[in-house]
């Protein structure tokens, strides 16, 4: 796909009558690298040139739309189809067990945790996958934004990744992120107990035809579930943890407790605490309680002479 994408440009730059100095004096990089791309002998193009090229040469988002298929080259294979679903869903719902997910990384914490890779090769392949990452992002500002339901684990939070700084920025990218009324961020207490997906991370898409597929990921591995019985069962687990977990507005406020530096896990409410505030606000707004983890309304009292 590099390949392809080289020749497209090396066809569209002679077209416009545009030498590969002048097409990099338009795009403000050096002639040599636009001989690279188009010989596919360095670093591949990151999405913020792919899209000076293409408007530089004219190429009516041609560029653009190629440029994924591209990046997705750096990835592992097992990753590459999953991707592909993902930039076509609807609804996305995450768990993530032990790291901020993808679409919601700042640069800096994704080039600190995609430097752990073992299958790097070198410096320009981290920047490549960076790179892609944070293009995959793009999406959630768009009017197409699918449907986003993350839940974090609690380790996500006590784990830092890099400098405080960094863990800072990420927690209000968090934030940042819940604005969006299409995007829900919940956090899941270690007090929550076991649950079905221990031992990695669980995406399900929703796709615009009505299908489905599960995605289970590890350090090193991952695995997309497309046979419809099993992926049902992960979506059941997903609706489970987001039962699990915190409510979203007291989610927030312990990943900006978390922020601010306050945060101690000590403090978030078990799940019979939360069931008893929820009763209590419940009662004072309406006078409904909780029974088996169903609100319903108090029987009327019977009038006098009745």
């Amino acid at each position: 796909m590099a390949a392809l994408f080289g020749t497209r440009l090396r066809k569209l730059r002679l077209a416009a009558g545009l030498t590969q100095d002048a097409l990099g004096r338009r795009v403000r990089t050096h002639s040599t690298r636009i001989n690279q791309v188009e010989r596919c002998t360095g670093a591949k193009p990151t999405l913020e040139l792919a899209r000076a090229l293409d408007e530089a040469v004219g190429a009516d988002g041609l560029l653009i739309d190629l440029w994924p298929y591209v990046y997705r080259e750096t990835f592992p294979d097992w990753s590459r189809k999953f991707m592909a679903l993902a930039e076509r869903a609807v609804v996305i719902r995450e768990y993530a067990a032990a790291v901020v997910p993808g679409l919601l990384q700042t640069e800096e914490y994704a080039r600190d945790l995609l430097s752990l890779d073992h299958t790097l090769a070198s410096a320009e392949q981290l920047e490549e996958r960076v790179a892609g990452r944070l293009g995959r992002q793009a999406r959630l500002e768009g009017p197409d934004c699918p449907e986003l339901s993350v839940v974090l684990d609690e380790a996500v939070l006590v784990r830092p990744v890099g400098e405080p700084s960094m863990m800072r920025a990420q927690f209000a990218r968090l934030l940042e992120a819940a604005d969006n009324p299409r995007i829900t961020v919940q956090v899941l207490p270690f007090s929550s107990g076991k649950h079905e997906a221990m031992g990695g991370s669980l995406t399900v898409l929703s796709m615009p035809d009505g299908c489905h597929a599960a995605y289970l990921e590890g350090a090193d591995y991952g695995q997309l579930v497309e046979e419809p019985e099993e992926v049902k069962s992960y979506r059941v687990a997903c609706e489970r943890l987001g039962v699990l977990a915190l409510p979203p507005n007291m989610s927030l406020d312990v990943i900006r407790s978390a922020m601010e530096g306050t945060y101690r896990g000590e403090h978030i409410p078990s799940r019979s605490e939360r069931r008893r505030l929820a009763q209590v606000q419940l009662q004072q707004s309406g006078g409904w309680q909780l029974r088996g983890g169903v609100a319903r309304a108090p029987r009327p009292r019977p009038r006098p002479g009745q």
